[in-house]
């Protein structure tokens, strides 16, 4: 269900309307929507701006979902998107999108704000295995915030041993998991 604070360019108003209404410090741009500046930013309000992106096939991934979870502030670039269709996409892929094509599968995908989003321990797995200063501050943000996150990706990683950039991800995660744990002297 679409948020009723939630506004995309050429529902309810034009690119030009939902601009002027930026400009008078009405709304305020979140994702690939504009929501009125006064809503509180929540992952349901931020994963539901990315609907027109996404669709019903892809699952916002990696710099995408952490910006969801609440992981950094502020939204990618360039947003990700990983197919969670049981097909391939034959489609033209939005130059706004970085398109993983790898299936994810239903046990990594939750459903929040309408939308397709890896859970929190398969994105904190994807973000530590993705090489890239953006993916390695956004897991440290994110670990900083919610130190349980490095033991959510290291169960995941465990679980799924077959898997590219395994070894990278598990020093990074394990260093961040040794960094929250509570220290032995007192």
């Amino acid at each position: 269900m679409a948020s009723p604070f939630l506004y995309f360019p050429g529902r309810r108003l034009s690119q030009a309307e939902l601009t002027a209404a930026c400009l008078d410090g009405h709304l305020v741009a979140l994702g690939e929507g504009f929501v009125p500046a006064d809503v509180v930013e929540t992952a349901p309000l931020r994963a539901a701006s990315l609907t027109t992106l996404l669709g019903d096939a892809m699952a916002a991934s990696h710099l995408s979902a952490a910006w969801v979870y609440g992981a950094v502030d502020d939204p990618p670039a360039r947003h990700s998107g990983q197919r969670a269709a049981p097909q391939r996409l034959h489609h033209v892929i939005d130059r706004r999108l970085v398109y993983h094509d790898p299936r994810v599968g239903a046990d990594d995908l939750r459903r929040v704000g309408g939308i397709l989003v890896t859970t929190p321990a398969r994105t904190a797995a994807d973000l530590a295995r993705t090489p890239g200063e953006a993916h390695d501050d956004a897991l440290r943000s994110w670990a900083a915030r919610e130190p349980e996150i490095a033991g959510l990706g290291l169960a995941w990683l465990a679980a799924h041993p077959r898997i590219p950039h395994r070894r990278r991800a598990a020093d990074l995660l394990t260093e961040l998991a040794d960094a929250s744990a509570p220290s032995a002297c007192g």
